[in-house]
């Protein structure tokens, strides 16, 4: 998969494990600009990517990320 195909799919994630239409992912996305992404929506996002993606993170993978494109970036060495 590339950048683009990730993107899409961590899109439809955020959109239903938020609850809000209308999400459009950068690669430049961070939590603060999503006014839904709390650290207790944090943990669903990354259970229900996980799944999506049939992959597991560790915790310094999680605790590393600054913005979407370092979790995609996380994605696609799994």
């Amino acid at each position: 998969m590339n950048n683009s195909e990730i993107l899409l799919k961590l899109n439809a994630i955020f959109q239903e494990e938020l609850d809000v239409e209308g999400i459009t992912l950068t690669e430049e996305t961070t939590a603060e600009d999503i006014e839904e992404w709390d650290s207790l929506s944090h943990i669903q996002l990354i259970v229900a990517i996980e799944k999506a993606f049939k992959i597991r993170f560790t915790s310094s993978e999680i605790q590393s990320w600054n913005n979407v494109g370092e979790m995609v970036e996380s994605i696609k060495q799994k």
